[in-house]
């Protein structure tokens, strides 16, 4: 058995100063049982514990590592910022820098304005909807999660679901009575709510791919409907890529998909994995911020320096290494998800696999997974059972069923082997 003792007591020690020993619920362990790991440091695909384990990490800080930790260009970019003054708060050049790497890589995006995490981005978003439409109404989907605001918690995925939340105590009915929750993959659903609210709803805001509810892809056919009828109806349309953007391709989900949103939200990678995260869109609609419009949004961090740093030496690795970097993700992510599954079949273990490039998810149940409801069929109990296994093993997949996993870069083949193998073990015992 690997040794514990050391995190087990650095989990004490936080418990007495933080709610449940974490800043961020999941952290927690509480859907698969057993003390977390505390991380001392990390490398390419590994993270290290206060124990001396060392584990395959295949969760990259929930996103944003898709080159590795410790990525040499971005460490040294964020040294030299740092020595600059780690903030100004004041305009400087790093964030028209980072915003035309973005707009290059996204053209739907043709103004955009950072802030400090995907959460202030999707509420930046939706209120700037609403301003610019004159609307109240929001549609999104449940198993989507688009950060902690009180107006988007209702069904939401991620830890709300881990923990089996509806929704969040202290979010008044008043706060969230114009958010309409609606199935994923049911255009018929999102056809019935438009006409339910007549001239009334502002935007849709979906995660093209759900990833956090695990990994579900749209169905053919789904986001051009919800593309078509935000057109119909006047409504503008949203596209949470804050997990998916520059993962899936250079230009995300709507570069792989070929869908135009509206509008778009940005986090994890376009920082470099420091807080970071961005939303924008047509200009027309953008300029509707203040100073240019009526839609107040400010944040003190926005523009960090380092971020920004950190952003631009990643973008800018992606941008140059594009047909390089998505094909070796996209068939690293490949051997591994199916080469899991394929170990699970011949164990007898039902497992669904659901895999759109580099992010996949294993859902411990027999039936298809579309939306949150067939995920939620999943076997969360035989999960922690293979996350506890897989951990003792080496491998640090998310601690949650409802949870994509990430590969990056650093995967190679070594990691591969050692994450087949030790899948072979956890089927075994």
């Amino acid at each position: 058995m690997r040794p514990t003792s050391n995190s087990r007591a650095l989990q004490l020690r936080a418990e007495s100063f933080l709610p449940g020993g974490v800043d961020s619920p999941v952290r927690a362990f509480r859907a698969v049982g057993g003390d977390p790991p505390f991380v001392t440091h990390a490398e390419g695909a590994y993270l290290y514990d206060a124990d001396g384990n060392k584990y395959l990490d295949m969760f990259g800080s929930w996103g944003p590592m898709i080159l590795g930790h410790a990525f040499p260009p971005a460490v040294e970019a964020i040294q030299a910022a740092a020595a600059k003054s780690a903030s100004f708060g004041a305009s400087h050049a790093g964030e028209a820098d980072l915003a035309e790497l973005v707009t290059h890589c996204f053209p739907s995006i043709e103004r955009l304005r950072f802030v400090s995490s995907g959460t202030e981005a999707c509420m930046s978003a939706i209120r700037l909807a609403r301003g610019y439409t004159g609307r109240k109404f929001v549609i999104k989907f449940e198993g989507c999660y688009h950060g902690h605001s009180d107006a988007l918690l209702v069904k939401a995925g991620s830890g709300v679901a881990t923990f089996g939340i509806p929704g969040s105590a202290g979010v008044p009915e008043e706060t969230a009575m114009h958010t309409l929750a609606l199935p994923y993959n049911d255009l018929d659903a999102v056809r019935l709510a438009f006409a339910n609210h007549p001239g009334a709803i502002a935007c849709i805001i979906v995660e093209p791919v759900v990833g956090n509810a695990g990994t579900i892809p749209p169905a053919p056919g789904y986001l051009e409907g919800l593309r078509t009828l935000t057109h119909e109806h006047g409504a503008l349309l949203i596209f949470d890529e804050v997990m998916t953007g520059f993962r899936l391709s250079l230009g995300g989900a709507q570069g792989l998909y070929g869908i135009k949103p509206d509008l778009t939200t940005l986090g994890k990678i376009v920082g470099g994995g420091l807080p970071c995260g961005a939303f924008g869109g047509r200009t027309e609609i953008v300029n509707f911020l203040a100073p240019l419009g009526p839609v107040y949004q400010a944040g003190t961090l926005s523009g960090n320096p380092l971020a920004m740093a950190a952003g631009i030496a990643t973008l800018k690795h992606l941008i140059a290494h594009k047909d390089v970097v998505y094909p070796q993700i996209d068939a690293a992510t490949a051997a591994i998800a199916t080469g899991v599954a394929a170990i699970a079949e011949d164990a007898g273990v039902k497992l669904t696999t659901n895999r759109v490039g580099s992010m996949f998810t294993w859902f411990f149940t027999g039936s298809p997974v579309t939306n949150f409801d067939t995920a939620a069929t999943s076997d969360t109990a035989a999960f922690a059972k293979f996350h506890r296994a897989m951990l003792d093993a080496g491998v640090w997949l998310p601690p949650s069923q409802y949870e994509a996993a990430f590969v990056g870069t650093a995967h190679g083949s070594t990691e591969i082997s050692l994450l087949l193998d030790a899948a072979r073990e956890a089927f075994a015992s």
